[in-house]
Protein backbone atom coordinates (compact mmCIF):
# COMPACT_ATOMS: atom_id res chain seq x y z
CA UNK A 1 0.00 0.00 0.00
CA UNK A 2 1.61 3.40 -0.87
CA UNK A 3 2.18 6.11 1.47
CA UNK A 4 1.22 8.77 -0.22
CA UNK A 5 -2.71 8.77 -0.95
CA UNK A 6 -4.54 10.74 -4.08
CA UNK A 7 -7.40 12.32 -2.49
CA UNK A 8 -9.62 14.37 -4.43
CA UNK A 9 -10.21 18.60 -4.08
CA UNK A 10 -7.04 19.20 -2.28
CA UNK A 11 -7.43 22.79 -2.51
CA UNK A 12 -7.22 23.29 1.11
CA UNK A 13 -3.19 23.48 2.27
CA UNK A 14 -3.66 22.50 5.68
CA UNK A 15 -5.85 18.91 4.05
CA UNK A 16 -2.86 17.93 2.14
CA UNK A 17 -0.93 17.86 4.98
CA UNK A 18 -2.81 15.40 6.27
CA UNK A 19 -2.74 13.14 3.73
CA UNK A 20 0.08 11.13 4.79
CA UNK A 21 0.67 9.62 8.69
CA UNK A 22 -3.32 10.15 9.09
CA UNK A 23 -2.91 7.62 12.24
CA UNK A 24 -0.52 10.20 13.79
CA UNK A 25 -3.08 12.95 13.65
CA UNK A 26 -5.38 14.37 16.27
CA UNK A 27 -8.24 16.50 16.86
CA UNK A 28 -8.64 19.02 19.97
CA UNK A 29 -11.58 20.61 20.08
CA UNK A 30 -12.36 23.56 22.83
CA UNK A 31 -16.12 24.14 23.30
CA UNK A 32 -17.58 27.86 23.98
CA UNK A 33 -19.99 30.39 22.28
CA UNK A 34 -18.56 32.93 19.37
CA UNK A 35 -19.13 36.42 20.10
CA UNK A 36 -17.91 39.05 22.49
CA UNK A 37 -20.97 38.41 25.12
CA UNK A 38 -19.21 35.18 25.87
CA UNK A 39 -15.54 36.41 25.89
CA UNK A 40 -14.44 35.32 30.04
CA UNK A 41 -17.23 33.47 31.01
CA UNK A 42 -17.23 30.17 32.49
CA UNK A 43 -19.00 28.61 29.85
CA UNK A 44 -16.27 29.64 27.21
CA UNK A 45 -13.19 28.35 29.65
CA UNK A 46 -12.85 25.45 26.60
CA UNK A 47 -11.93 27.80 24.06
CA UNK A 48 -9.94 30.12 26.58
CA UNK A 49 -8.06 26.83 27.32
CA UNK A 50 -7.16 25.94 23.26
CA UNK A 51 -6.34 29.12 22.82
CA UNK A 52 -3.55 29.21 25.15
CA UNK A 53 -2.65 25.91 24.20
CA UNK A 54 -2.21 27.25 20.41
CA UNK A 55 -0.25 30.33 21.79
CA UNK A 56 1.81 28.25 23.80
CA UNK A 57 3.28 26.58 20.37
CA UNK A 58 4.47 28.98 17.58
CA UNK A 59 4.62 26.00 15.04
CA UNK A 60 0.64 26.34 15.05
CA UNK A 61 -0.20 30.04 13.60
CA UNK A 62 -2.80 31.64 13.15
CA UNK A 63 -6.03 30.58 13.97
CA UNK A 64 -8.65 30.52 10.52
CA UNK A 65 -12.21 30.42 10.15
CA UNK A 66 -13.04 27.17 7.61
CA UNK A 67 -16.97 28.14 6.95
CA UNK A 68 -17.59 24.92 5.38
CA UNK A 69 -16.57 23.24 8.31
CA UNK A 70 -17.77 25.90 10.71
CA UNK A 71 -15.18 26.09 12.75
CA UNK A 72 -12.24 28.57 13.58
CA UNK A 73 -8.68 26.01 13.07
CA UNK A 74 -5.01 25.94 13.82
CA UNK A 75 -2.65 23.04 13.22
CA UNK A 76 0.88 22.55 13.86
CA UNK A 77 3.13 19.29 14.73
CA UNK A 78 4.28 18.17 17.98
CA UNK A 79 6.57 15.31 17.91
CA UNK A 80 5.56 13.04 15.35
CA UNK A 81 1.82 14.07 15.82
CA UNK A 82 -0.27 16.55 13.35
CA UNK A 83 -2.64 18.05 15.95
CA UNK A 84 -5.74 19.99 14.60
CA UNK A 85 -6.77 22.44 17.53
CA UNK A 86 -10.49 23.70 16.40
CA UNK A 87 -12.99 26.64 18.08
CA UNK A 88 -16.99 25.39 16.77
CA UNK A 89 -18.50 28.45 15.15
CA UNK A 90 -22.03 26.93 15.53
CA UNK A 91 -22.50 28.11 19.17
CA UNK A 92 -22.42 25.33 22.19
CA UNK A 93 -25.60 23.26 21.51
CA UNK A 94 -24.42 22.43 18.11
CA UNK A 95 -20.72 21.90 18.49
CA UNK A 96 -21.49 18.47 17.13
CA UNK A 97 -21.92 20.13 13.52
CA UNK A 98 -18.55 21.29 13.12
CA UNK A 99 -16.62 18.16 14.86
CA UNK A 100 -18.84 16.09 12.60
CA UNK A 101 -17.15 18.13 9.69
CA UNK A 102 -13.47 18.20 10.69
CA UNK A 103 -13.32 14.50 11.39
CA UNK A 104 -14.99 13.50 8.30
CA UNK A 105 -12.70 16.18 6.38
CA UNK A 106 -9.72 14.96 7.40
CA UNK A 107 -10.46 11.38 7.89
CA UNK A 108 -9.99 11.44 12.00
CA UNK A 109 -11.31 8.44 14.12
CA UNK A 110 -13.29 9.51 17.42
CA UNK A 111 -10.90 7.93 19.70
CA UNK A 112 -8.36 10.49 18.45
CA UNK A 113 -10.80 13.57 19.68
CA UNK A 114 -10.58 14.98 22.92
CA UNK A 115 -12.94 17.88 23.96
CA UNK A 116 -11.67 20.50 26.10
CA UNK A 117 -15.02 21.81 28.17
CA UNK A 118 -16.35 23.37 31.40
CA UNK A 119 -17.76 21.20 33.89
CA UNK A 120 -20.09 22.32 36.74
CA UNK A 121 -20.46 19.11 38.58
CA UNK A 122 -16.24 19.50 39.37
CA UNK A 123 -14.97 22.36 41.29
CA UNK A 124 -13.05 25.00 40.46
CA UNK A 125 -9.25 24.01 40.82
CA UNK A 126 -9.51 20.72 39.45
CA UNK A 127 -8.99 19.18 35.63
CA UNK A 128 -10.36 16.13 35.57
CA UNK A 129 -9.45 13.81 32.20
CA UNK A 130 -10.75 10.41 30.90
CA UNK A 131 -12.44 8.81 27.93
CA UNK A 132 -15.78 8.74 27.44
CA UNK A 133 -18.55 8.73 29.71
CA UNK A 134 -21.69 10.56 30.19
CA UNK A 135 -22.43 14.10 29.08
CA UNK A 136 -23.66 15.02 32.41
CA UNK A 137 -25.67 17.03 31.21
CA UNK A 138 -23.60 19.71 29.06
CA UNK A 139 -25.11 20.55 26.28
CA UNK A 140 -21.73 20.51 23.95
CA UNK A 141 -21.15 17.05 24.89
CA UNK A 142 -24.29 15.98 24.29
CA UNK A 143 -24.62 17.16 20.62
CA UNK A 144 -20.82 16.10 19.96
CA UNK A 145 -21.80 12.33 20.95
CA UNK A 146 -24.66 12.73 18.37
CA UNK A 147 -22.52 13.00 15.89
CA UNK A 148 -19.63 11.22 16.47
CA UNK A 149 -20.37 9.11 19.23
CA UNK A 150 -18.75 8.65 22.96
CA UNK A 151 -15.62 7.30 22.22
CA UNK A 152 -13.89 10.73 22.49
CA UNK A 153 -11.55 11.96 25.07
CA UNK A 154 -12.26 14.12 27.70
CA UNK A 155 -10.60 16.88 29.42
CA UNK A 156 -12.79 18.56 31.91
CA UNK A 157 -12.43 21.95 33.44
CA UNK A 158 -13.95 22.15 36.80
CA UNK A 159 -15.86 25.26 37.27
CA UNK A 160 -18.55 24.58 40.35
CA UNK A 161 -19.62 24.87 42.86
CA UNK A 162 -22.46 26.91 41.38
CA UNK A 163 -22.92 30.17 43.93
CA UNK A 164 -25.45 30.67 45.25
CA UNK A 165 -27.02 27.52 44.79
CA UNK A 166 -30.41 28.01 44.25
CA UNK A 167 -29.29 30.02 40.69
CA UNK A 168 -30.13 28.50 37.49
CA UNK A 169 -27.30 26.64 36.19
CA UNK A 170 -27.74 28.16 32.60
CA UNK A 171 -27.04 32.06 34.36
CA UNK A 172 -24.09 30.76 36.23
CA UNK A 173 -21.73 29.23 33.44
CA UNK A 174 -22.59 32.77 31.40
CA UNK A 175 -21.54 34.33 34.20
CA UNK A 176 -17.29 35.94 34.15
CA UNK A 177 -15.37 34.44 36.52
CA UNK A 178 -14.66 36.03 39.80
CA UNK A 179 -11.89 38.16 40.83
CA UNK A 180 -10.44 35.06 42.83
CA UNK A 181 -10.97 32.90 39.39
CA UNK A 182 -9.04 35.12 37.56
CA UNK A 183 -5.82 35.50 39.45
CA UNK A 184 -5.77 31.22 38.88
CA UNK A 185 -6.85 31.45 34.96
CA UNK A 186 -3.53 31.53 33.87
CA UNK A 187 -1.81 28.46 36.12
CA UNK A 188 -5.77 26.59 34.61
CA UNK A 189 -4.54 27.04 31.07
CA UNK A 190 -0.78 26.31 31.55
CA UNK A 191 -1.64 23.28 33.46
CA UNK A 192 -4.58 22.11 30.62
CA UNK A 193 -1.58 22.92 27.97
CA UNK A 194 0.35 20.22 29.79
CA UNK A 195 -2.39 17.56 29.30
CA UNK A 196 -2.75 18.43 25.91
CA UNK A 197 1.17 18.10 25.14
CA UNK A 198 1.30 15.10 26.77
CA UNK A 199 -1.61 13.69 24.34
CA UNK A 200 -0.12 15.16 21.28
CA UNK A 201 3.77 13.55 22.24
CA UNK A 202 1.30 10.00 22.63
CA UNK A 203 0.93 9.47 26.25
CA UNK A 204 -2.32 8.05 26.58
CA UNK A 205 -5.19 10.31 28.21
CA UNK A 206 -5.69 8.96 31.95
CA UNK A 207 -8.57 8.67 34.10
CA UNK A 208 -7.14 11.39 36.74
CA UNK A 209 -7.91 14.53 38.12
CA UNK A 210 -5.17 17.70 38.26
CA UNK A 211 -5.36 20.63 40.34
CA UNK A 212 -4.09 23.93 39.21
CA UNK A 213 -4.46 26.14 42.15
CA UNK A 214 -1.19 27.90 44.05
Amino acid sequence: MSLFQRMPNLSDPVRMMYTVGLNKTVLIVGLGNIGKAYEGTRHNIGFAAVDAFVAANPDFGQWSEKKSQKCFLASGQLGQTRVIVIKPTTFMNLSGEAVQAVVAFYKIPADKVVIVHDELDIKFGSIRTRTGGSSAGHNGIKSITQYIGEGTGRVRIGIGPKKPAQMDSADFVLQKFSATEVKQLENLTRETSAILSEYAYGVQLPTETRSFLV
